[in-house]
């Protein structure tokens, strides 16, 4: 399958997100295009990335001044301590705004080095290679950066473009199923909100995902990084729109934030059950029909992902998230703004589905039953 790329206007930025096997070979001519004054290339990288990439990209770069830095991804390292440790290796090299960082890794390494860029000298070039499946079809999308802070996730960031992003399925092959499963949640949650024809291409070829199959690979990929565009251009900043696109990360966040971010359960791992308990929700709110769970259950089950969201199947567990929901960064005023789902391929407007703290422990008893 033949190289896919699609055009992401934001504001009066435009960017390209390039899709396929092997993409690393346009870099050199992309760079030369896109920076044309760059003479120093900082390439901070997630240290689970195999060397044999590093030496791909020191050989396609080598006309440039290049600075390698490895990156620990986790969320503990998302933080502004480390944040201070790469700006002040960039100072001491006497890089400037027309010289270029590099991101390569997963989600993480994306979101920590856009906000290093994005504060360096008020804005440095920026290209993102995301190397996971969750990073290509969604944290490099969009511009959002930032670190956590002691009061929740991604308290602290900004809105911030690349030049570029380049997805490449070939770093795909060497994940482990934990992160595949993380990369399926998003493409699964991009088809829930938006594209019933996709959800139902995925109760086909989900399987294919899983086995790596290029093919099926570049197309859930494009469809999903499409989905996305879809709401981060028509709201950029997060204002109304694009917080569609949260659906059940409010659940996500409380879960991953109330486990310290443990690695016992990931991102994907939070997503899944946060969806699952959203749609709950809804349903208890009486948005979508109980058969829309259903639905979404039985793709889980075809899939072994069901042990998801098993352990918030209790009233008492989903009571024990409540603390964790109200520093929600979504949050404006003493409601929790969740987003429900009417059906597949269609949610309910974002400030249609704020519910007050007192309204969802009510709410919960009754969640837990469906």
């Amino acid at each position: 399958m033949k190289n896919q790329e699609i055009k992401l206007k934001s504001n009066n930025h435009e960017y390209s997100i390039i899709i396929g096997k092997n993409t690393l070979r346009i870099l050199p001519k992309k760079i030369k295009s896109l920076c044309p004054e760059t003479k120093k290339i900082a390439l901070i990288i997630d240290s689970n990335v195999p060397n044999k990439f590093k030496y791909e990209l020191k050989r396609k770069l080598k006309n440039y001044n290049l600075l390698f830095l490895s990156f620990k991804s986790n969320e503990k390292n998302k933080s502004i301590k480390v944040v201070n440790y790469y700006l002040n290796k960039l100072l001491s090299k006497n890089f400037n705004r027309s010289d270029l960082i590099i991101a390569v890794g997963g989600g993480i390494t994306g979101d920590v080095v856009g906000f290093i860029s994005s504060i360096f000298k008020r804005g440095i070039n920026f290209i993102n290679i995301p190397t996971t499946l969750l990073a290509q079809v969604d944290s490099a999308i969009g511009g959002k950066t930032g670190v956590n802070s002691e009061y929740g996730k991604n308290l602290i960031g900004s809105f911030y473009q690349p030049k570029l992003v380049v997805s490449d399925t070939s770093f795909i092959n060497s994940l482990p199923i934990k992160e595949m499963i993380c990369g399926y949640a998003e493409i699964l949650k991009h088809s829930i909100i938006k594209d019933k024809k996709f959800f139902d291409w995925l109760k086909k070829n989900s399987i294919f995902i899983f086995k790596r199959k290029t093919k099926e690979l570049i197309y859930a990929i494009k469809k999903s990084c499409e989905i996305k565009i879809f709401f981060v251009s028509r709201d950029v900043n997060e204002r109304g729109l694009r917080m569609i696109l949260n659906f059940g990360h409010t659940f996500a966040h409380a879960i991953e934030v109330k486990n310290n971010y443990s690695k016992n359960i990931t991102h994907g791992e939070a997503v899944l059950s946060g969806m699952i308990l959203a749609t709950k929700l809804s349903v208890a709110k009486k948005v979508c029909l109980p058969k829309i769970l259903d639905q979404i259950k039985n793709i889980y089950k075809n899939n072994n992902l069901d042990y998801t969201y098993k352990s918030y199947s209790q009233a008492s567990s989903i009571n024990k998230l409540i603390p964790f929901l109200k520093n929600d960064k979504k949050n404006n005023d003493s409601k929790i703004n969740f987003i429900l789902l009417k059906d597949i391929g269609k949610t309910a407007l974002p400030n249609k589905s704020k519910i007050s703290l007192r309204n969802l422990k009510k709410t919960i008893k009754s969640i837990s039953q469906y």
